[in-house]
């Protein structure tokens, strides 16, 4: 399927030398559960085909076998292994409730183990990106900071990162990294959109001002909403339908969201573009986002996202204005 005439751009990851491409491909929800091979072989192909070259995956997602289709695709397609970049998460483990204490959490134990399993599924020699998928209270940060760099040293990851952790647990990781005269952490991957705006906006401003991290910021449509598909109700087979999924749609699905998202349709039509497509660009219109991951269960939802990079540059400050005042969710920012 033809890309469309869109030319992606790159960002470098924070102070890094990695190149991610603005938008990139998403895993969670999609692969192992709503779509089936052939169709993810075809999502991953148009993504690839236009320009996209960060694949995100967790070990977590659909227990591992989210990590072992998209190994399987990368494996059968003649992509030079160095024009992509796969990133895999650790925390959760893949046995869910049946996890024993060391199948899940930060220990060097499991950090390893999850490293080298991660290998296997997606049939690599090493990864890109390995991230903390979520801090963990009963492990030490410098065993963690340790331990990613011993997987660094050995050449099994290339750059380490964290998911959803504080700003002051991100610079403890950076102090534990200088006093042992190591890489800190050189990417966080936040939730961020037009709805959840904390972090990103305040939180970690000194993190990016100080430490020069990057992002690759998830759920930038919030788990679909900002689309405008749930504006007159639940459309079948879509992500917060999902029995799975129901703790989604109670947290998300709320009157004042969807009311919010009605008024922000009419700034989509006077720039004749979708909902999503303006969600997205809105998203990359902060230089601090490196890329936003993108999520899709069709091909042409990947055509249509990448219409954001045609948008975002259209987003003045007096348009952002606009939206900030229709939204209502601009987040208080502390005069320093």
């Amino acid at each position: 399927m033809p890309a469309n005439n869109f030319s992606m751009e790159y960002r470098r990851m924070g102070r890094s030398g990695l190149q991610l491409s603005a938008l990139s491909l998403g895993s969670w929800v999609t692969f192992g559960k709503q779509v089936d091979a052939a169709t993810v072989d075809q999502i991953m192909s148009t993504a690839y085909d236009a320009g996209v070259n960060f694949f995100d995956n967790a070990e977590v997602y659909s227990r591992g076998e989210s990590e072992l289709l998209m190994g399987r695709i990368l494996k059968s397609k003649s992509w030079l292994r160095s024009s992509y970049v796969v990133s895999s998460k650790v925390f959760f483990g893949i046995y869910g409730p049946e996890n024993k204490p060391n199948q899940k959490g930060l220990s060097r134990k499991h950090i390893v183990e999850a490293c080298h399993e991660a290998l296997k599924r997606f049939q690599l020699e090493y990864l890109d990106l390995f991230l903390c998928h979520r801090p963990d209270k009963n492990v030490p940060i410098d065993e963690v900071v340790r331990t990613m760099n011993t997987l660094i040293q050995q050449g099994k990851i290339l750059y380490w990162g964290t998911s959803e952790w504080s700003a002051a647990e991100i610079m403890e990781a950076h102090m534990h990294a200088r006093q042992l005269g190591v890489e800190g952490p050189a990417l966080e991957q936040p939730q961020y959109n037009l709805f959840i705006r904390q972090k990103m906006e305040v939180d970690f401003m000194p993190i990016f001002r100080n430490m020069g991290m990057g992002t690759t910021i998830w759920s930038p449509l919030f788990a679909g909403l900002l689309t405008g598909k749930y504006n007159n109700g639940m459309p079948a087979g879509s992500r917060l339908s999902l029995e799975n999924f129901a703790w989604l749609k109670e947290r998300n699905l709320t009157q004042e969201r969807l009311d919010a998202v009605r008024k922000l349709e009419a700034v989509s039509k006077e720039l004749d573009c979708s909902l999503a497509s303006l969600s997205i660009a809105w998203c990359l219109s902060n230089p601090n986002v490196t890329t936003a991951i993108l999520g899709a269960s069709r091909s042409e939802q990947i055509l249509d996202n990448l219409k954001a990079l045609e948008v975002y540059p259209k987003l003045d400050s007096e348009l952002k204005g606009r939206i900030d005042d229709l939204m209502g969710t601009r987040p208080m920012i502390p005069e320093y």
